[in-house]
């Protein structure tokens, strides 16, 4: 693995928009992991380290708001990038406000804008 890799970990309940997530990311160089439930991606991040997560917020068994609440309690934070339908302002300042860099509206934000910014981290 090259040094200026970084590893991405992309949760996500919906296989069509992971699986497109994980290759655009891929292809750009990154070392991209797949979860499906908010469970999965604390046991993976319990094991190993990831620079930037993609999360999304309404998922089965563990949600992503209580994912960014184990991750605050586990400092360093990797870079979180919130994917979500949820359109509520109180949604995003809430996510914001547990640390997440940016909030994506799903619907509205092409994958190719998502993958730019996850490029700056």
């Amino acid at each position: 693995m090259a040094d200026d890799q970084k590893n991405v970990l992309v949760v996500e309940d919906e296989k069509p928009l992971s699986h497109a997530l994980q290759l655009k990311l891929e292809h750009e160089g990154f070392i991209v992991t797949a979860a499906s439930d908010g469970q999965e991606c604390l046991d993976l991040l319990a094991h190993k380290k990831f620079d930037i997560v993609l999360l999304d917020l309404i998922m089965p068994v563990v949600d992503g708001f209580q994912v960014l609440e184990q991750l605050q309690k586990k400092p360093p934070m990797p870079a979180v990038f919130v994917l979500s339908n949820l359109s509520q302002h109180e949604d995003e300042e809430r996510v914001l406000q547990l640390g997440a860099r940016k909030f994506f509206i799903k619907s509205d934000t092409p994958l190719t804008v998502i993958v730019e910014e996850v490029k700056k981290v």
